[in-house]
């Protein structure tokens, strides 16, 4: 991979992690569209854990407010912290039982293409639009209770398709319930924690196995880049959300899942040359 071409991705994926329009969709685009090479799902995960450490920078008061609430769980008791921390566990547990599945399977590489992505961005951009119109905004994140947090969860096991982005559908289930924006848009953050770490060990675990030093270099500096631009955009998204809508999401994704649609069945793929990557 280029200089060029990790750049690309690391800022791809820090602006797209966190905004309802699908990182990981994007990320396969970014190729796609190029002419580049696929990175692959490794370099994926890695500008992936770059976005989980601005997470955990940006939210650290829930965090340790989680770690503190295991603690007192194991004393019998519990407090908001810990309470946070078990919603964000049963709202795991779908995704980890199927991701695991679909990785054991090769369902996950199989679903790598433009035309899957064209129609999941369509889609669900339409959804996410309904959601934040005729969702009602009087719930915050303490008044979440164990069905609410596993619906979000069901509904995040929809990401693990490329395109639906896990973001955006837990943004929209929230909303669907009635969560004010920045609520939904938090919780859904959170709720990227342990997804993430997983798949991120599971990717260290393949990476020292492969002994390939190039490879390690390139992933290293695509997370790094990816936190810097993840911590911008968490910022911007969660300051956005506070007076305004979902709506320039969904408009975004209703114009490139066209795009895509026009692209991959009128135009045959046709890659769009860019000379800086090659």
């Amino acid at each position: 991979m280029t200089l060029q071409h990790i750049i690309l991705l690391a800022v791809v994926q820090g602006i797209t992690e966190f905004l309802p329009i699908s990182s990981s969709g994007h990320l396969i685009l970014a190729p796609a569209l190029t002419g580049a090479a696929d990175q692959g799902l490794l370099v994926d995960v890695s500008v992936h854990v770059g976005t989980l450490a601005a997470v955990l920078i940006y939210f650290w008061r829930d965090v340790f407010a989680m770690i503190g609430g295991v603690f007192v769980l194991l004393s019998g008791r519990i407090n908001p912290g810990a309470r946070l921390a078990l919603h964000i566990i049963l709202a795991t547990i779908p995704v980890v039982a199927i991701g695991f599945y679909f990785k054991v399977s090769g369902i996950e590489e199989q679903m790598r293409s433009v035309a899957v992505i064209a129609w999941t961005t369509l889609g669900f951009g339409i959804v996410l639009w309904i959601a934040d119109k005729i969702g009602m905004t009087i719930n915050r994140l303490e008044h979440m209770r164990w069905g609410g947090a596993l619906f979000i969860g069901m509904a995040q096991v929809l990401a693990l398709v490329p395109g639906t982005s896990r973001s955006g559908i837990t943004m929209t289930a929230a909303r669907f319930m009635g969560y004010e924006r920045s609520d939904a848009a938090q919780f859904s953050m959170l709720l990227s924690i342990p997804v993430i770490l997983g798949a991120g060990l599971l990717a260290g675990i393949d990476l020292q196995q492969s002994g390939d030093m190039a490879l390690t270099r390139d992933v290293f500096l695509a997370a790094g880049l990816s936190f810097i631009t993840a911590l911008i955009a968490i910022a911007v998204l969660m300051n956005w959300l506070k007076r305004s809508t979902f709506t320039p999401f969904a408009i975004y994704r209703i114009l490139l899942g066209g795009g895509l649609l026009v692209w991959v069945y009128v135009y045959d793929q046709a890659p769009i040359s860019l000379g800086f990557l090659s």
